[in-house]
């Protein structure tokens, strides 16, 4: 069978050419005599590819030296736990809730302490960023948190709230490489590498040095702290060992291909070419107000929800899949990571013509 277009929100699709080359080494890893997946993680060998990792992940993201990169296992969840418990001094977070994913750290943070909705934009079901030119953040608070592209909704912020002095911590999953960040707007930026960057198991957390603590919340187990993974190299136990070694790959790959201002670009075409005909469709219509659509997740609906389940299984077919909405909200989602090619895009778009010409009258 030929590879299928996979618009998968996450876990999702990787190049191609990271595939075939972790396929060559599968077996014997550059004279090894042994899989990646077999090797000790205190070998010289490991160390050369966690070490090389990072240093192409800094170089990408022009990340400045008084950040750490750390490697940390437990996905987004665990980092809705870890960002309270280490940056409560005052016990007070505000959120910007823009998403399920922003609710549930919300949420979670209400567990510590004090975590304030400053804004939100659920009274129209996440389809805008509310204005965040003036909120209203606690004298208190210890960090601003957002989620930067909501995965589930197609939102992304173009400009960043104003803080007033805060530090802002930002959930980058599903945008994480898709285009040039100042990390330095940041005091921490984390992102679960399943979307745009790699296989699962991974969250990749960049935190600037003087928010990684000793004094972090009485009772932060060793696992949860940021000290732990900074002081060891994120190697304080073993770490995802394949799945590091696969976003090092992954890394590469985006420097051979012009790095993140070339991404920028390919997927600014991208989405361009979606949109552009959701918005001259009959049947097809996207969920998000224009100013604030994102580039690596395009929900969309036609108003029926049996003609929704039937596109989704007639794209299947077509060799289109992982189309169907997330759960919450139904209707379709095409992700379009960095490693969607265009053609993928244009056979979509090319489907959803026909598709429409069969069931607009």
């Amino acid at each position: 069978m030929s590879r299928v277009y996979n618009f998968s929100a996450g876990p999702a699709v990787l190049p191609e050419e990271v595939l075939e080359e972790a396929a060559r080494e599968m077996m014997d890893y550059r004279g090894t005599g042994m899989s990646v997946m077999e090797m000790s993680h205190r070998s010289k060998d490991y160390q050369d590819i966690i070490d090389e990792a990072e240093k192409d992940l800094r170089e990408l993201m022009h990340i400045p030296d008084n950040y750490k990169v750390l490697f940390v296992q437990g996905g987004g969840h665990t980092q809705f736990a870890m960002v309270p418990m280490n940056l409560f001094k005052n016990k007070v977070g505000d959120y910007i809730i823009t998403g399920l994913w922003a609710k549930r750290a919300w949420k979670e943070a209400q567990m510590f302490g004090t975590a304030n909705a400053v804004a939100s934009s659920e009274d129209k079901t996440f389809t805008y960023i509310p204005d965040c030119s003036d909120l209203p953040i606690d004298e208190d608070a210890d960090y601003v948190y957002i989620c930067l592209n909501n995965t589930i909704y197609g939102t992304v912020y173009h400009e960043l709230p104003n803080t007033k002095g805060k530090d802002l911590v930002a959930d980058i999953s599903s945008c994480f490489l898709s285009e040039p960040l100042d990390v330095s707007k940041f005091g921490i930026l984390w992102g679960g590498v399943q979307k745009n960057v790699g296989p699962a198991g991974v969250a990749i957390a960049i935190v600037r040095e003087d928010l990684i603590r000793e004094d972090v919340l009485p009772g932060t187990p060793t696992m949860l702290r940021y000290k732990t993974y900074a002081d060891n190299g994120s190697m304080y136990n073993t770490p995802p060992t394949y799945i590091i070694y696969m976003c090092g790959k992954v890394f590469k790959w985006l420097k051979k291909n012009g790095g993140l201002e070339a991404m920028k670009e390919r997927n600014e075409e991208k989405a361009k070419l979606l949109y552009d005909f959701l918005d001259e469709s009959r049947l097809f219509k996207g969920t998000v107000e224009k100013k604030d659509r994102s580039l690596m997740n395009v929900p969309f609906v036609t108003g029926d929800a049996d003609l929704d389940a039937l596109f989704v299984k007639e794209a299947k077919e077509a060799g289109l899949v992982n189309l169907k909405g997330h759960r919450s909200v139904g209707g379709m989602r095409a992700s379009l990571y960095n490693a969607m090619p265009v053609e993928g895009v244009e056979a979509l778009v090319k489907f959803m013509r026909e598709f429409e010409e069969k069931h607009v009258k």
